[in-house]
């Protein structure tokens, strides 16, 4: 089992999750973030942390496509482990459906 970050995640970007991870599992995307399923040591610890409720273990039904995106952008975006201000609009937009279909950036964010 692996920890991953879904659609709500899209343009909100909270990074409380980052911090409490102790093995720094996540990358970060211009509007998304990702946890990269090899490094996961599977604690949860992330998911409460999450304000959009955006994190969720794989074992859930239907995850699967938020499994391949996770482990895709994980292997090209820059490694964040220190918490960063959310997205502008991040309230706004929170609990919007297919924001991954409207909204998803492929490029990179900057990491730490």
């Amino acid at each position: 089992m692996t920890y991953v970050v879904t659609d709500n995640c899209v343009r909100c970007k909270y990074t409380d999750c980052v911090e409490v991870c102790p093995v720094d599992c996540f990358y970060e995307g211009e509007n998304f973030l990702v946890i990269h399923p090899d490094e996961c040591i599977d604690c949860g610890v992330c998911e409460p942390e999450c304000p959009a409720e955006a994190i969720k273990p794989d074992t859930e039904p239907g995850l699967d496509k938020w499994l391949k995106v996770n482990a895709e952008f994980a292997q090209i975006w820059p490694n964040i482990t220190i918490k960063k201000d959310p997205m502008e609009g991040a309230k706004e937009l929170d609990g919007e459906e297919g924001k991954y279909e409207k909204y998803f950036s492929p490029e990179p964010g900057k990491g730490d």
